[in-house]
C-alpha cells in the first residue's frame, strides 16, 4: 500500500471510523459520500462499534504477496453492534476455536511492512472478547 494512500485511510484503519447517514441513519463502512439505503449525500463521519460477531470465518493459507510471514491467516466477516459488516484478520485464536457466532473485539495490530524495509503498517484486527449484547 502506498503510503500516502495509507496516512489517508488511517482514520478507517485505527479508529475504525465510518460515515452514519443524516437522513436514514443507516452506518457505512468503509466510509461513503452516498447513502447506498437512501440515496442522500448527507453524511457525518462516525466512530463505529469495537465489538461485534463473527457470521462467517475462513484460514487463508497461501497469505498475498506481503504477508508470507505471518503464516495462515484467519479471516472472517464481523458484524458490528451498529449494524455495519465488514471482513477483518481474526487475531489471537486458534483456527479450531474461531467459530460462527463468536464474539469479537477489535485491536490494533501491526498488519505488515511496507516492502520489507519500509514503514510498519498498522491497522484494525478482532480478537475474541466479552459477549457482543
Amino acid at each position: 500500500m502506498q503510503l500516502a494512500r495509507f496516512h489517508r485511510l488511517k482514520p478507517c484503519y485505527y479508529r475504525l471510523e465510518g460515515t452514519r447517514c443524516t437522513k436514514c441513519e443507516k452506518n457505512h463502512f468503509p466510509p461513503r459520500k452516498q447513502c447506498d439505503h437512501c440515496g442522500a449525500t448527507e453524511v457525518e463521519s462516525v466512530r463505529l462499534s469495537r465489538r461485534g460477531r463473527v457470521a462467517a470465518v475462513t484460514c487463508i493459507h497461501q497469505p498475498a504477496c506481503g504477508f508470507e510471514k505471518g503464516g495462515r491467516i484467519m479471516a472472517a466477516m464481523i458484524d458490528l453492534k451498529d449494524g455495519v459488516r465488514l471482513i477483518a484478520q481474526l487475531t489471537d485464536v486458534e483456527p479450531e476455536e474461531a467459530k460462527v457466532g463468536m464474539d469479537v473485539e477489535m485491536v490494533v495490530r501491526k498488519l505488515r511492512t511496507d516492502n520489507g524495509d519500509g514503514p510498519i503498517i498498522y491497522a484494525y484486527k478482532f480478537r475474541p472478547g466479552l459477549k457482543c449484547s
